[in-house]
């Protein structure tokens, strides 16, 4: 399944030293119960192909391998599913599909992702569409601009829902591989809406927010440039049927990471020259873009924006290492890694300013530990706030809602990796797998 990364065009870009600061001790730290999602009887379901997302209503989507064997990248087909109170759901995939992945889910329940159609096309393979599940399972088609080439990549709850796809006209800087021009959608009430461009033949949308408003990327020409042989690409934010061109940090390429409800928004930009080691974390605000800054070293990215405009991503330091940063007010703080873990970085963060990501080893192995950070206090290991009786390691804190409960990732000991749910302890759930901090 393409992501943002599988655009092939996302390149690194540098900006101006933060200074880390000491982390406070937070408030107490939670205990959690680990729920183990499964799979639909092949062998993975988180990661692979996309990350589990939680809802505020804790619902986790995502995608689990059937036991049928496939020759896709994964080995098995595998299904969107919907987990909810206990009960794992196989979404399923459009008639003649053989897999499906659920991307996130809104609070009414309603899921969206993309299901593959049956059908293949010469120039890209097997044909895929962008798609909805209803809250009682039915699968909705949400149409094309012309091709059988799409997903969806994020509802509002509204029911608004946007998305890149494809349709007819060739392109060859096509953002996704699909061989035409890729477009930025926004789908509402039986419609798809093509948002335009910032002037270049591609745009892609990524996420929207409970005004309907859209951010995501666009090309601004079709000339290649002469450090990147791919033309410039700068992140919008699309509002009032206008795209806005939020800029760069001086390089050719940008894109967003998150958008909040005041219409912030975050990601990572190129400075002046490309250089693919030097890519900095952004915040965009009221028309002005700002760089956030690294803790000394070349790079980094902002991943997580919360409506208070806190953010969280992941910064290098002089020595190359790259740590989880939280910033708010100006000031980056330096999360730390888990025990002796040289790299980590943050994925998401919630409305109370918990961070939640993976620590690891910067020189091969990323994922060692999820962690969680509770508004800039110190990092704690995840698996040290769950009870015994898991041979699972939990490898990565994805996303989290404002209620604290968290969807990651947990590693088996021979390398499969399951979906998990992390539930925070209450009295209706002592004795169920709790255990002190």
């Amino acid at each position: 399944m393409p992501t943002i990364g599988a655009a092939s065009v996302a390149v690194i870009a540098m900006a101006a030293m933060s200074t880390p600061t000491a982390a406070y001790a937070g408030p107490p730290t939670p205990r959690y119960q680990l729920i183990d999602l499964g799979t639909f009887g092949g062998p993975n379901s988180a990661e692979t192909q996309e990350f589990p997302f939680i809802s505020n209503r804790g619902t986790v989507v995502g995608f689990a391998d059937t036991a049928t064997p496939d020759d896709t990248d994964e080995g098995f087909t595998f299904h969107a599913f919907r987990w909810r109170k206990g009960v794992m759901t196989d979404l399923g995939t459009l008639p003649g599909g053989r897999n499906s992945v659920a991307n996130t889910v809104n609070n009414h329940d309603v899921a969206v992702g993309s299901s593959e159609t049956g059908g293949i096309d010469p120039v890209g393979g097997r044909e895929s569409v962008a798609v909805k599940w209803t809250k009682d399972g039915q699968l909705v088609r949400l149409g094309t601009l012309g091709r059988n080439f799409g997903l969806a990549t994020a509802i509002n709850d509204r029911g608004q829902i946007v998305g890149p796809t494809a349709n007819a006209v060739p392109d060859p800087f096509s953002l996704f591989g699909w061989g035409t021009q890729t477009r930025a959608f926004r789908w509402e009430n039986g419609i798809m809406r093509d948002l335009g461009t910032l002037g270049g033949p591609d745009a892609a949308a990524i996420f929207i927010n409970e005004q309907g408003h859209v951010a995501g990327f666009s090309l601004t020409n079709a000339t290649p440039n002469p450090t990147t042989e791919f033309p410039t690409m700068d992140p919008f934010l699309w509002r009032n049927g206008r795209m806005i061109d939020l800029g760069t940090l001086g390089g050719t390429i940008g894109y967003p990471n998150a958008l909040n409800n005041r219409d912030q928004v975050v990601g990572a930009s190129n400075t002046v020259g490309d250089l693919e080691v030097q890519r900095h974390p952004f915040l965009w605000e009221q028309g002005r873009i700002r760089d956030l800054g690294t803790f000394g070293g070349t790079s980094g990215s902002a991943n997580a924006l919360n409506d208070s405009g806190e953010v969280a991503g992941v910064a290098a330091k002089p020595d190359s290492t790259r740590h989880a940063f939280f910033w708010k007010n100006g000031v980056m703080t330096d999360l730390g890694t888990v025990g002796a873990d040289t790299c980590s970085t943050a994925h998401f963060m919630n409305a109370a300013g918990q961070v939640v990501g993976t620590s690891g080893d910067c020189g091969g192995n990323h994922q060692l530990h999820g962690f969680l950070s509770q508004r800039g206090g110190r990092m704690i290991d995840l698996n040290a706030l769950v009870g015994p009786g898991s041979d699972l390691t939990v490898i990565d804190g994805e996303t989290i809602n404002d209620r604290g409960e968290i969807a990651g990732s947990g590693k088996l000991p021979n390398g499969d990796l399951h979906a998990i749910v992390l539930v925070p302890c209450t009295g209706g759930t002592a004795g169920k797998g709790c255990r002190a901090a």
